[in-house]
């Protein structure tokens, strides 16, 4: 086996965000889906960034920023996502490298510009995204670097990325390398309605494919057809597999080869925006399972991330994370 130089490579949609408060009569007025990602198209995006109200712009994208956040804690990550060859590629290219990602997916050059999400804030700390992909499109299987996969523990995809079909393909070849190489490939289910999307594919995904799944209670729930948590949990431990559900202000179970333990969510004084939530709890998570860390730490370390994320506004962390999991007497 080849030496592990990368504990995490995340393949994901390259995308920044564009964060701005607004309440439940602007969505309603403006037909936004509450609490949903929906992909829109260059019309749609030119419209409803128009409507907004002032905002907040930063590099995102799911797997960008659970590489961010696994770097910020003293992880070593690299990235795979397509910009386009413009000023938002530049500043998505520069902040996750800020960060400490290893980051250097050619960009595209004459098509569609970089992506971005348009995110509402309702007062009730929700987030309504709509998504538009623009370049993310366009990251194929060319793009997967085969030494780099391979030289990574953990390969992690988010469930956004099965929207595109070249980036599907991407994934899939990240997946046979990975493997191939002894590695571990893990998915985050991203949101219930992509999980309606590609229901089969991503059942077949999470049985065949993937040994460390990510999903919140409603995805989990979607994959296996139940409004029950503890059914869907009896599918999961089914498996004999890693698994980090996460039950909002519940916390969360983890469960690991069929054993199951409960993780309680870190207090925080006021929720604000829990944009990037599950992105940072799977970047506590995923740093301490490369660590070979017991399955509570990992989830300990997953809820503080996740905890520090939604005390403000965007989805990359404000606060230094590993002094943060420091005084919280962890590592």
């Amino acid at each position: 086996m080849v030496s592990a130089t990368f504990d995490v490579t995340g393949i994901g949609n390259a995308i920044v965000d564009v964060i701005a408060h607004a309440d439940d009569a602007f969505l309603a007025a403006n037909a936004v889906e509450k609490g949903a990602m929906t992909l829109i198209d260059t019309a749609r995006a030119e419209d409803l960034y128009g409507r907004m109200g002032p905002g907040v712009e930063m590099s995102g994208g799911s797997a960008g920023n659970t590489m961010a956040g696994i770097a910020l804690l003293g992880g070593a990550g690299a990235y795979i996502g397509k910009v386009a060859k413009d000023q938002l590629g530049d500043v998505f290219g520069h902040d996750i490298r800020a960060s400490g990602v290893r980051f250097d997916t050619a960009p595209l050059v004459g098509g569609a510009p970089t992506a971005r999400c348009l995110i509402l804030v309702t007062p009730d700390a929700q987030r309504s995204m709509s998504t538009y992909l623009g370049a993310c499109v366009e990251l194929g299987p060319e793009d997967i670097d085969e030494e780099r996969i391979a030289a990574s523990r953990v390969t992690y995809m988010e469930g956004y990325l099965w929207d595109p079909p070249r980036a599907k393909e991407a994934f899939r070849k990240a997946a046979a390398i990975a493997h191939a190489a002894g590695r571990k490939v893990s998915l985050s289910l991203s949101d219930s309605f992509c999980v309606h999307r590609h229901h089969a594919e991503f059942r077949d995904l999470v049985e065949n494919h993937v040994d460390i799944l990510f999903a919140n209670e409603h995805e989990i729930g979607a994959l296996y057809g139940t409004d029950r948590f503890d059914d869907a949990l009896a599918a999961v431990r089914a498996l004999g597999k890693v698994a980090a559900l996460t039950r909002s202000e519940k916390g969360a179970v983890i469960v690991s080869g069929g054993s199951v333990v409960e993780v309680a969510a870190e207090p925080v004084d006021r929720v604000v925006d829990t944009t990037g939530a599950g992105d940072l709890y799977a970047a506590g998570f995923l740093y301490g399972f490369t660590r070979d860390l017991a399955p509570a730490v990992c989830g300990r370390l997953g809820a503080i991330a996740a905890g520090e994320i939604i005390s403000h506004v965007g989805a990359r962390p404000e606060a230094n994370l590993r002094d943060l999991v420091a005084s919280k007497g962890i590592l």
